[in-house]
């Protein structure tokens, strides 16, 4: 019998892209800094200086290298998920950030082997049982599909959030035992 697969995204999913970004454009233009809070879209429509566009504001070199893990419990959580499941990371990249995206997971979780990391932006390309993700552009289409999903809850989800009630994870402590609920079906 086959492992459920885990599809897991990247940024603001296992680590922290947009408040780094964020600090990064307040550093840069402090005359229109940004908050966390007031992102409200996935696009950058709010970026609020005219240099600050969305390359600038995705697009320092090193960025992903430096992203500061999502909490305290991602790196162990991620761990036991890998021992029990077939886990994937999915991840948009654009071809210039596909190598600091792997180097930043081979740093904080080096049990990942390169043929389960998938740079792919169109994740409902991929064959999962479960999406654990923060943008609505995955969550939906995956409901949709009848797949299950996992929402990492930031500002720029919570209109989808309340249209679909997908269910959330605001912490990694205890993953692996949720998602063994969410999968309990699959096993039998």
């Amino acid at each position: 019998m086959r492992k459920p697969i885990i599809a897991v995204d990247m940024d603001d999913t296992i680590c922290h892209l947009v408040k780094r970004a964020i600090y990064h454009n307040n550093s840069e233009f402090p005359t229109h800094t940004l908050r966390y809070e007031e992102m409200l879209d996935w696009n950058t429509d709010h970026l609020r200086h005219p240099k600050s566009t969305h390359d600038v504001f995705y697009g320092r070199p090193g960025l992903f290298e430096e992203l500061e893990l999502y909490d305290e419990y991602v790196v162990e959580e991620m761990e036991k998920l890998c021992n029990a499941f077939d886990v994937i990371i999915v991840t948009a990249a654009e071809p210039k950030t596909v190598v600091e995206k792997w180097n930043w997971l081979q740093r904080h979780m080096p049990f990942i082997p390169i043929e389960n990391f998938f740079p792919c932006k169109r994740k409902n390309l991929i064959n999962y049982d479960l999406l654990i993700d923060d943008g609505p552009h995955n969550l939906v289409p995956a409901l949709e599909e009848g797949k299950k999903v996992l929402c990492i809850p930031h500002p720029w989800n919570l209109r989808v959030r309340e249209q679909y009630e997908f269910p959330v994870m605001t912490s990694w402590q205890g993953a692996k035992e949720r998602i063994d609920s969410i999968l309990g079906v699959l096993y039998k």
